[in-house]
């Protein structure tokens, strides 16, 4: 059996996350569907991570097998002939047979975006987070550095009730732990009035980076007291951090293995 790495792009707008939903459109159902339509087989492939239902992804990773032997080139383009628009298979690899989209991956890079003008456009809408307060940028630098370093992230992980027993970590590793180290974690501004959080880590909680986004932008605006950020760690309490951040401004933007280089 041939092991596959594939790489994809997609727009989260319309899909109910990655994971296979019974009834609900959703990533993996629909890259599932295509595979089983171009080679007769029905692997279900392994994500890197679980995307949330309006999250996108500039560079997502799944991983399956499948013994029907195919030029990787001709099973790109039948995938992207297969796939809905808002999927596209960037690259499709042949990898060796321990390769795993998820439990290979080392570190992961997020990027979240917020226009801050005062008329966002219905094209930009979908993917931004538009927040019109006044925000403090040296807050939001400050708060950013914090977060760098390993620590325990549960104040920041998603309060849902069956947190623990469905494993509710979006990269689904050590799902008892809610300690991840962050490797990088910062604010830039960039054209047409958009700011962006790029953060990287070993791996990342359940909703963990729209509450870093969300907890951030309440201590930019003076909601939260200037330099709470390692408090609100140390409280170990979900009640303690900001708001989830809207969906819609999150990117999977890539993901790197390690031990198996391009």
């Amino acid at each position: 059996m041939a092991n596959w790495k594939l790489t994809l792009a997609y727009d989260g707008t319309t899909f109910h996350g990655w994971q296979v939903q019974p009834g609900l459109e959703t990533v993996q159902g629909h890259l599932q569907s295509a595979i089983q339509r171009i080679c007769g087989e029905n692997p279900l492939p392994q994500g890197s991570g679980r995307t949330d239902a309006g999250v996108h992804a500039l560079a997502q990773v799944a991983s399956f097998s499948l013994t029907a032997p195919l030029p990787a080139s001709n099973l790109q383009r039948a995938l992207n002939r297969t796939l809905p628009a808002a999927i596209r298979v960037l690259s499709a690899t042949p990898m060796p047979g321990d390769f795993h989209a998820r439990h290979s991956a080392t570190a992961k890079t997020y990027e979240y975006r917020i226009f801050r003008g005062d008329l966002c456009m219905p094209f930009l809408a979908p993917y931004v987070h538009a927040c019109r307060w006044p925000l403090s940028l040296d807050l939001l630098h400050q708060a950013a550095n914090h977060v760098i370093g390993e620590h325990d992230f549960i104040s920041l992980a998603a309060s849902d009730s069956d947190l623990v027993t469905r494993a509710a970590l979006q990269d689904d590793s050590e799902p008892r732990s809610t300690i991840r180290t962050i490797f990088s974690s910062s604010w830039t501004s960039q054209p047409g009035d958009i700011l962006v959080y790029c953060v990287r880590g070993n791996g990342f909680l359940h909703h963990m980076v729209r509450n870093l986004v969300g907890t951030m932008l309440e201590i930019a605006r003076g909601q939260f007291p200037a330099g709470s950020m390692p408090t609100i760690l140390q409280a170990h309490s979900r009640s303690a951090a900001g708001p989830t951040a809207p969906a819609r401004g999150l990117f999977l933007h890539s993901v790197e293995y390690a031990d198996f280089p391009d």
